[in-house]
């Protein structure tokens, strides 16, 4: 008979405890093979496309697109196996489910010919569950459902996610056998009596959430698996507490009002405040704060800037980039001219290139230099991660940075794309602005601000002419040096800004 298997939102790595369904990439009725992309999902890092490990029919989808679900969370159900008792050439019909009866495409493995590939596929699938990362551990046995529980159907929305098998599904429509009626299912954020017992909440953000509004958990309903309390019942309490201390505050106004006054005589912008709007801090925007904030708490930053004439590098970028026959190239940006200077700087000063250890109180000073440069796209501030930059010259550093910012425009960054980063280089002179104190990306331990590059008054050999003027600043983790340190690095910096020749001496 056919098995009806549960995939759960996998652990997308890198400390990730949610993702939003941003689009499905199947229906309900559609039949899947292993490791086919089945939805698309944004996690606090990147967008990716997660593959079921199971092949077979689609019964079930849990969580509507912008539905944010903690991992462990079901994401759809699959029934793999024909059903006994059934012609599998027979008409495709829904049944109560969802489910379609029927046979799979004639391009699709039967049981049959798939008895003999491997015992990984008749147990629950191929072990993969992202495409490049796959699972740590052999496919855990899903359990056997409870006889209580069969009569209890899966709704489009997650509010309950239990799954009759499929072959008593197909059974019910059959002629003259009455289909029973779906139980009733639990409201997100609906009121339930209290219970000492422990409360059903996996995620710490959905706790977090409802601790900072007040929210009983113990007094909600979860519409998540086995009354899995999920973030958006947590959203729809604080929704109705938020309704219900309005109406309350409309009853005390219109009791205090005067008795004779005419209804007409109230002013229409009183009445019709404005309320203020919330923005829920969720995906790339939440990760952001809560990385500052870590950052902020944690590091004990101090900054120091300095400007520098940068007329020379910029003559030197056109020269480069001028040059015609064998020796021409692709061309050269400002900022991986920039990046180039951080990697002979960082050589000359490691200890910029280091990380805290809190818990054993160390200083880990890191081999080799991952340069992340902040990037603004339409989904908020990211920071790719040019891998081993210590290694490259500026046109192999400015080519990363070109292929790692049309990732980032699309929103097709991978997790691996934007972390392990040791040393960040800000760019902020795009926005039109001189200067800044950049706010560390935790772990590292600095980062270095670049303002606009523009004319200014300038003390040239001895004469007042107009250079091209840039404010450099360094934001750095006290932990790991002193001032003096700093100091040397952004001097050093100026120093191959002003006099581009320095670089040679490293090259």
């Amino acid at each position: 008979m056919a098995q009806v298997l549960e995939f759960k939102l996998p652990d997308l790595g890198e400390g990730l405890t949610e993702a939003e369904i941003v689009r499905w990439l199947v229906e309900v009725g559609d039949v899947v093979a292993i490791d086919q992309p089945v939805v698309e999902v944004e996690t606090a890092k990147a967008m990716v496309e997660v593959p079921c490990p199971y092949g077979g029919v689609v019964t079930a989808r849990f969580g509507e697109e912008g539905t944010e679900l903690p991992v462990g969370a079901p994401l759809l159900t699959v029934a793999v196996g024909a059903p006994e008792g059934l012609e599998t050439s027979g008409p495709v019909t829904p049944g109560p489910s969802g489910a379609r009866n029927g046979s799979a495409p004639s391009g699709s493995p039967s049981p049959s010919s798939s008895s003999g590939s491997s015992a990984t596929e008749s147990s629950g699938g191929s072990g993969n569950v992202l495409v490049g990362y796959g699972t740590g551990a052999p496919a855990a046995r899903r359990r056997r459902i409870r006889p209580d529980r069969l009569d209890r159907t899966p709704t489009l929305s997650g509010a309950l996610t239990v799954e009759a098998p499929v072959s008593e599904a197909l059974v019910s429509e059959a002629p003259g056998v009455p289909v029973p009626e779906a139980s009733s299912t639990a409201a997100p954020g609906s009121v339930a009596p209290v219970s000492d017992g422990p409360v059903p909440v996996v995620s710490p953000l959905v706790r977090r959430l409802a601790r900072q509004h007040d929210i009983d958990l113990r007094r909600l309903t979860g519409s998540g698996p086995d009354g899995l309390i999920l973030r958006a019942d947590v959203d729809c309490a604080i929704r109705q507490a938020e309704e219900t201390e309005a109406a309350k505050t409309r009853t005390v106004r219109a009791a205090a009002a005067p008795t004779g006054a005419a209804p007409a005589s109230a002013s229409p912008a009183a009445s019709a405040a404005p309320a203020a709007e919330r923005i829920p801090l969720r995906g790339v925007r939440g990760a952001v704060a809560d990385k500052l904030s870590r950052s902020r708490t944690e590091i004990p930053d101090a900054t120091c800037w300095v400007d520098a004439d940068a007329t020379e590098l910029m003559a030197v970028r056109a020269a480069m980039n001028a040059a015609t026959g064998p020796s021409a190239g692709p061309k050269v940006s400002v900022l991986a001219l920039l990046a180039r200077i951080c990697t002979a700087a960082l050589a000359r000063f490691p200890e910029l290139n280091s990380t805290v250890d809190t818990e054993a109180r160390e200083i880990v000073r890191l081999p080799g230099v991952h340069l992340g440069f902040a990037a603004q796209t339409e989904r908020g501030l990211v920071v790719p991660v040019v891998r081993d930059a210590h290694t490259r010259n500026a046109e192999s550093i400015g080519a990363e940075i070109a292929r790692l910012t049309e990732l980032a425009r699309t929103g097709k960054l991978s997790p691996a794309q934007l972390t392990g980063g040791t040393f960040t280089l800000n760019n902020y002179g795009v926005f039109g602005v001189d200067g800044s104190t950049p706010i560390i990306n935790h772990p590292e331990a600095a980062m270095l601000g670049v303002g606009r590059i523009m004319p200014k008054p300038w003390v040239h050999q001895g004469e007042l002419a107009v250079r091209q003027v840039v404010q450099l600043s360094l934001t750095f983790d006290h932990r790991v040096c002193d001032g003096g340190t700093a100091g040397g690095f952004l001097r050093y910096v100026a120093d191959c800004v002003e006099q581009p020749a320095v670089l040679l001496r490293t090259l």
